[in-house]
């Protein structure tokens, strides 16, 4: 079994003894915990407000009603959306005033997880500082349970990820009419999860033939539900067999985006942010965020652009920290994940959508297998190396430890950054990243090159040097 507690939120897989994965017990206690926190983040108020929004799954529709329970009972109303995206329920927070809010959603993760993500009054997730007073709260469990006159209320509003589109395409950057004439033809991979219900819609909106695949938010994930190339053959071969524009996949809670290109070739996650960029940065220049594990075609395009280019740690809340440092005017992951400042400081793969659909509409429906020629072209392995199944967070953090120190000692001489894992540089636009995930018990290792076997050969020699050790 398995418990991941990070900025992220929470999220682990189900079954097992309490405290071992995500059970009824962690719901309550996290959710008693992120109450507390919030009233002491807003002591001088009498009445507290909570958005609440899940993903899919089928755990989600039980789970849901214990936070529901949860929250009134600490005297918290609750204003509950339903089946909803992530990004969502940030704009919801902002819509309704409201002071905070939660989604039950395990992201990418596959389906036998769920856990809660977790926002702020500003439809942002906790800061780092917060998400530890949370974890404090929870540990020392002050909690106060309201008595029988002082229990919340519960409020059902449906129609929130309309709103949210909506929000969208009022958004002078997004061109609906444009969109609307090229008459795109596009397949829509669902997986089985709220993207089936979303990005049907906004497609709608913008005048597109919509094909749908596992688009039904039952929660029964055909495929492993990250978006990454490996897990969508399916949409890959589909996509030019029907002749249409381009294919769309979205993670399981919509806050990641991947396209497929005409001919059935993976545009790639990484070139998700870079090419959005290159659109926002055509009518707006200013300083771009990504992480460390982002491609180097973003910093390329940077450099190209005349602007500046700052890295993070992996994780939504660093990229959206250096944003608001730089005032940035987009940023995001090399996984697919767009924050536009403009609209919220949060990823979200309908305005990525959006903003996307917009770039090639202007550029007279490119293709996509075109417009990926336009950015610098490297080759990026993604692996992972997972801790023994008994192996404690402790004894975990004691192992990266040891694991990093050694790797520094190897490879003493070239430069380095530490501020996430560790990344080796070979060359300026050759690297190693290898850290510990915040929403597995893994260890991520990603290398890039201007070469496939180049980044597939630094790979392997890395993994068999981790696992020497």
């Amino acid at each position: 079994m398995t418990l991941v507690k990070s900025s992220s939120g929470i999220r682990g897989t189900l079954g097992g003894k309490v405290g071992k994965g995500f059970s009824p017990m962690e719901i309550i206690q996290f959710a008693s915990g992120y109450v507390f926190w919030m009233k002491k983040k807003h002591k001088n108020k009498k009445k507290f407000v909570l958005i609440l929004g899940r993903d899919g799954r089928v755990s989600s529709v039980l789970f849901q009603k214990f936070l529901i329970v949860t929250f009134q009972s600490l005297g918290v109303d609750v204003i509950n959306i339903g089946l909803s995206t992530t990004p969502t329920v940030g704009i919801a927070v902002m819509n309704e005033k409201a002071d905070g809010g939660v989604m039950l959603t395990a992201s990418h993760n596959p389906k036998n997880w769920n856990g809660l993500k977790m926002f702020n009054s500003y439809g942002e997730f906790l800061s780092e500082k917060d998400f530890e007073k949370l974890l404090y709260i929870v540990e020392k469990k002050y909690f106060n349970f309201s008595s029988y006159k002082k229990l919340g209320h519960l409020f059902y509003k449906e129609n929130y990820i309309q709103k949210h589109i909506e929000k969208i395409l009022s958004l002078s950057i997004i061109d609906k009419n444009i969109i609307q004439k090229a008459k795109l033809k596009i397949v829509i991979d669902g997986i089985n999860s709220t993207g089936g219900i979303a990005v049907p819609i906004l497609l709608k909106y913008l005048g597109v033939h919509v094909v749908k695949m596992y688009c039904d938010p039952h929660g029964n994930f055909v495929h492993n539900p990250e978006p990454i190339e490996k897990n969508l053959k399916e949409i890959c071969k589909k996509v030019p067999k029907l002749k249409a524009n381009l294919g769309i996949s979205v993670d399981p809670d919509v806050d990641r985006v991947v396209f497929i290109c005409e001919n059935g070739e993976f545009f790639g996650e990484e070139y998700t942010l870079v090419s959005i960029a290159d659109y926002i940065l055509e009518n707006q220049l200013g300083p771009i965020v990504s992480t460390l594990s982002s491609s180097h075609a973003l910093k390329d395009l940077s450099i190209k652009k005349g602007v500046p280019f700052y890295s993070t740690p992996v994780g939504e809340i660093h990229v959206v920290k250096k944003m608001k440092e730089v005032h940035a005017v987009v940023g995001g992951e090399g996984n697919g994940g767009i924050i536009y400042p403009k609209f919220r400081y949060g990823r979200d793969a309908l305005i990525g959508i959006a903003l996307f659909l917009t770039q090639i509409s202007k550029l007279d429906n490119i293709p996509l297998s075109k417009l990926k020629k336009r950015y610098s072209n490297y080759f990026m392995s993604k692996k992972k190396i997972r801790f023994f199944s008994h192996s404690s967070i402790h004894e975990q953090d004691k192992r990266m430890k040891i694991l990093l120190k050694t790797i520094k000692k190897k490879y003493k001489g070239r430069k380095m950054d530490f501020s996430d894992g560790i990344k080796i540089y070979f060359k300026s636009n050759e690297w190693i990243h290898i850290r510990k995930s915040n929403t597995e018990n893994i260890i991520r290792i990603h290398t890039e090159s201007p070469s496939r076997k180049r980044a597939n050969f630094l790979s392997k020699k890395i993994r068999y040097e981790i696992k020497e050790l």
